[in-house]
């Protein structure tokens, strides 16, 4: 554990060592500034530490300056003769405001919670989390079609669909009346575009809505036949073989 101390009182920085060394023997002061400045200075030019022990009344300002001029991310335990500033010291990332005399068991309590607060940031992949809401984000899922019957263009909410059927090069979307629209989507682009939790793709030519299912059973060869609700298709639906376990999982999910 990397520390850097800013104390203007050398006693009190001195004492503060000393105090450190019995609390956290694993630590190390990689730095004790005096001023504003000289804390500023290091962390512009150095690696952050892990934790910052801070007296609020340095020789040049208070240490809240430090915050307005360096982006710090690491905790920060006060350590001050005044209770005024308390409010101000956890608008930062502050885990504990140690009164002067500074005590053992003062420090050692506050760097519990700052252990308690390494230990959670340690097991959480925060760049992974950042992404995946990023993710979330960007992800929008088509929420509507503009379909064709002869010269004629509709609107088609994604809500209305029953499932996609592809007929050589044409694919048409079903809606849960049974009306066929012909669309510009391939199979292939439709499951990229849709809800992956709404929709399944059966097999080559059909992409089905969950909530439009009826009902599945068993067929031939190890396949499903399903059956579509309210609609009268003009062919057998059938769960191709090698798509019946990824369909029992999504349809368990």
């Amino acid at each position: 554990m990397k520390v850097l101390i800013a104390e203007d009182e050398l006693l009190a920085a001195q004492r503060l060592q000393l105090l450190l060394r019995e609390a956290a023997p694993d630590a190390e002061v990689v730095c004790v500034a005096e001023s504003i400045e000289e804390a500023v200075r290091y962390l512009q030019q150095n690696t952050h530490p892990d934790l910052l022990l801070l007296d609020i009344h340095l020789s040049d300002g208070h240490s809240f300056e430090i915050f307005r001029r360096c982006e710090v991310k690491v905790p920060v335990i006060f350590t001050t003769a005044f209770d005024q500033y308390a409010i101000e010291a956890f608008k930062v990332f502050s885990i504990d405001y140690i009164l002067k005399p500074v005590t053992t068991d003062a420090l050692t309590q506050a760097l519990r919670k700052f252990h308690q607060v390494a230990n959670l940031r340690k097991n959480t992949d925060y760049d992974a989390l950042l992404q995946k809401i990023s993710n979330l984000k960007e992800t929008r899922h088509k929420s509507r079609f503009l379909a064709k019957v002869g010269q004629k263009l509709f609107f088609v909410e994604t809500e209305e669909v029953a499932y996609f059927q592809a007929d050589n090069k044409v694919v048409y979307l079903v809606d849960k009346e049974g009306n066929r629209y012909i669309i510009d989507y391939t199979l292939d682009k439709l499951e990229s575009l849709l809800d992956p939790s709404e929709f399944f793709r059966l097999n080559r030519r059909f992409l089905v809505r969950y909530s439009a299912i009826q009902h599945i059973k068993p067929f031939s060869n190890s396949r499903l036949k399903l059956s579509v609700k309210g609609v009268a298709t003009q062919e057998e639906i059938i769960i191709s073989r090698e798509r019946v376990s990824e369909f029992k999982v999504w349809a368990e999910a």
